[in-house]
């Protein structure tokens, strides 16, 4: 029921594609709770209507300042209760900011009617200076709530964000000179969401940046502030980031914000982990990898710093893992589907099943990448190449689906990678396998040289693929449940979504028939 997702074809309003149905029931029941606080047992036609109205309606934006703010901050409460990520909960931030902008504007509508109709607004404003703070944090909010649009948004994100935190602090500062001082433990509390979470930000990066002492790691990656972070181009357009000897594990689909001060003094970007774990016991280094599209701002700058700097390496700063992704070893079939850089966070999860030890429930895995040009996941398409064969080694059916959907030339076969390419950490006496491309095994080269034996692990198409039938098929042939995980536009994922909910109608699942599950896992280009 929560999955279907209509999407607005015309060119230029894609942006306003509405939320999928889900969530617009539970923005239903928001606003039903707010409709029925301001409502309730106003309607009275006496001289204390317009009044009544104005200050209900102020009660009411009031205490929904602590939930705005607190569905704001990263180390998030609320996602904690209810096992999601702070990613996760950004639409319905956005969603109770317009929410207050309505509840806002009623409470100032009703009063300054009032003094109109009483012909008292002029002495109003002069005697009561609270009014104007009210005024200016109605008119911030109303800033915010417009400069919050996709379009704007993302005329420049960077400076968006700083002027949204900025503008937020003075709505609070004006807040506090404009309401009673009975009602201003609501700002306190909203003041100490964000109080909070910046201590444990804080305290987050000091833990995962700071080392005292050496603890005896064989990687030379490891400082005692901040991290050696080496950055090589791969392509046109495609940087990857190789953040090295870090000391926390992390999951397929999480990601980290990436602080580079010499790129960025002041900038802190969040960045798909595009790596699976390493095994305990397998190698003493713990690197990131990140692969960054470059765009305009930072992502530039760094493809750039990187094309002219091919062998320096800089200090970065960490921050997280954060996100909650589900178990990908519970399913039966995987179906993953990126898009463009999409396939930074579908990639790892096919290499989380080649790298894992034990035996699990997956059987099959149906990869789907999907770009405008070859160029744009070349490197991922060599990836999950590398990860097929290994995951096709254990006995799991592996395809790999690569749909090229403008004007490029086919998908090079991938070489193998020199030693001068690599982000190479020198090992020491101690022996540990800590260079990048590490040596590979008697089987694994057995893997390697056999792939010219397996040619269907990869097909490629020159349209958009058809995803509704590479999703079907193996749902239809699944003997457990199936997991569906998309990330990319709104285009793809609207598709997918709406995929699955059909499929999961018409096959009535979990109502009888026998059919198996179908899970969804959507991650969207959302900033």
């Amino acid at each position: 029921m929560g999955h279907p997702q209509y999407y607005i074809r015309l060119r230029g309003l894609q942006w306003a594609t509405p939320l999928p149905l889900g969530r617009i029931c539970v923005l239903a029941c928001y606003w039903a709770v707010i409709v029925y606080l301001m409502s309730w047992k106003v309607s009275k036609n006496d001289v204390y209507y317009w009044e009544r109205i104005g200050y209900r309606n102020a009660w009411v934006t009031l205490t929904q300042f602590p939930l705005l703010y607190l569905l704001s901050t990263k180390v998030n409460v609320i996602g904690f209760l209810i096992g999601t990520s702070h990613e996760r909960l950004n639409w319905l931030h956005r969603w109770v900011a317009r929410t207050m902008f309505v509840t806002a504007t009623v409470h100032g509508f009703h009063f300054w009617t009032m003094w109109v109709r009483a012909e008292f607004l002029d002495y109003a404003l002069e005697i009561m200076p609270l009014v104007k703070y009210g005024l200016a944090a109605w008119a911030i909010l109303l800033w915010n709530v417009v400069t919050g649009i996709v379009p704007i948004r993302r005329l420049s994100y960077e400076i968006w964000v700083a002027q949204h935190v900025l503008t937020s602090i003075i709505m609070l500062w004006l807040l506090h000179k404009h309401i009673p001082a009975n009602a201003r433990w609501l700002l306190w509390m909203s003041i100490s969401f964000l109080v909070f979470d910046r201590a444990m930000r804080w305290i987050l990066l000091l833990w995962q940046n700071v080392r005292i002492r050496s603890n005896g790691s064989a990687c030379q990656g490891m400082k005692h502030l901040g991290h050696r972070v080496a950055a090589r181009v791969v392509g046109p357009s495609t940087t990857v980031i190789t953040i090295k000897d870090v000391h926390f594990e992390w999951k397929a689909g999480q990601h980290i914000y990436l602080w580079l001060p010499r790129l960025g003094p002041f900038e802190a970007h969040p960045y798909t982990i595009a790596c699976a774990h390493k095994i305990e016991g397998t190698c003493c280094c713990n690197s990131i990898q990140l692969v960054v599209r470059a765009h305009n701002g930072f992502s530039k700058r760094i493809h750039q710093y990187a094309t002219k700097n091919p062998s320096s390496e800089l200090t970065g700063f960490v921050s997280g893992p954060y996100g909650v992704p589900p178990r990908w070893d519970i399913f039966e079939t995987l179906v993953l589907i990126g898009a463009s850089t999409g396939a930074s966070f579908v990639v790892p999860i096919l290499e989380c099943v080649a790298d894992a030890q034990k035996a699990n429930c997956t059987r099959r895995v149906e990869v789907v990448l999907v770009a405008r040009t070859s160029e744009e996941i070349q490197y991922y398409v060599e990836r999950a190449e590398e990860a097929g064969r290994m995951v096709r080694a254990k006995g799991v059916t592996v395809s790999i689906h690569v749909a090229i959907t403008g004007a490029s030339k086919p998908i090079a076969s991938p070489e193998p990678q020199s030693q001068s390419d690599s982000d190479e950490i020198q090992p020491t006496k101690t022996g540990c396998c800590c260079s990048a491309p590490s040596e590979k095994t008697p089987d694994e080269k057995a893997c390697s040289s056999n792939s010219s034996a397996t040619p269907d692990l990869m097909r490629q198409y020159t349209s958009r693929p058809d995803i509704e039938a590479l999703i079907r098929e193996p749902v239809e042939q699944a003997w457990g449940e199936t997991g569906v995980v998309v990330c990319g536009g709104r285009e793809i994922v609207a598709r997918t979504r709406n995929c699955v909910s059909r499929l999961s109608d018409e096959r009535a699942v979990h109502k009888g028939t026998g059919a198996q599950g179908i899970g969804l896992h959507v991650e969207e280009y959302s900033f």
